[in-house]
């Protein structure tokens, strides 16, 4: 059951990386629908202007490569330019999982990683905060993962970029509170986006094998995590800073 989205995020400018798919598409969705304006950016310029054309006249697509400086100041400026303000920002770019441990893994496969998820916070983060305390301060939300918290074999570039996430956020928390800006990441656990039809021939099959590792029994789905997403950027969640937000049907307590 999908609860009605509201108004709570009225008037607001939210610029999400990674909006073109799956999980960013349904942060975005969620985000219009609860009456914010949206700058879709997505290192994919034409998947990100399709995203922004199907969720209508609010909604802006644009190119961000989040590894690279000049993209991500580009793409913050484009979304001030274009509303005038920006009041959330949610990293969701994210690279492809590769498999490996410290031994094996390929040191190419280690650092896209890294540079997508953690040095792109950090990239993104550096030209929103500025912004985001012109407008009168905002929500920044890092999309960690479940594996953040605990680890998965052969997964170690994948779990120390997510649990660098976390604990980015607690450290940017911190240093913008006065700037009235609140810093929180979100973990989901599995989630059925076409990530996981790398390892399953289906997302029936993947919720069938990674479900039962959930308490919920099962993986979740997109518009899940968009809910929560919209609550961390919403005044609802004004008194919500440098936590993280675990998403993830109970995955992380057994």
């Amino acid at each position: 059951m999908t609860v009605a989205a509201g108004n709570r995020l009225e008037g607001k400018v939210v610029l999400i990386s990674g909006a073109a798919s799956d999980i960013g598409v349904a942060i975005a969705s969620r985000c219009i629908a609860e009456g914010a304006s949206v700058v879709c950016a997505d290192l994919d310029p034409d998947a990100a202007a399709r995203t922004a054309t199907q969720l209508g006249s609010a909604s802006l697509g644009a190119r961000c490569d989040v590894t690279d400086l000049e993209s991500a100041r580009a793409v913050v400026e484009l979304t001030r330019s274009t509303f005038g303000r920006l009041d959330g920002y949610v990293h969701n770019a994210a690279a492809p999982w590769h498999d490996g441990s410290v031994e094996d893994l390929d040191p190419a496969h280690w650092h896209q990683e890294i540079d997508v998820s953690l040095t792109g916070a950090f990239l993104m983060s550096r030209f929103v905060v500025p912004v985001m305390r012109d407008s009168g301060g905002g929500s920044i939300v890092l999309v960690a993962s479940q594996l953040g918290h605990v680890a998965a074999q052969r997964s170690v570039a994948y779990c120390a970029a997510k649990a660098g996430l976390i604990h980015l956020a607690r450290l940017m928390a911190v240093d913008h509170a006065a700037d009235g800006i609140r810093v929180n990441s979100l973990s989901p656990g599995a989630v059925r986006t076409g990530r996981l039809l790398r390892s399953w021939s289906s997302l029936d099959e993947a919720d069938s094998n990674l479900g039962p590792a959930h308490v919920l029994g099962r993986i979740g789905r997109p518009e899940e995590i968009g809910a929560s997403t919209a609550f961390l950027l919403s005044e609802d969640a004004s008194f919500v800073t440098a936590t993280d937000l675990l998403v993830d049907g109970g995955y992380t307590a057994r």
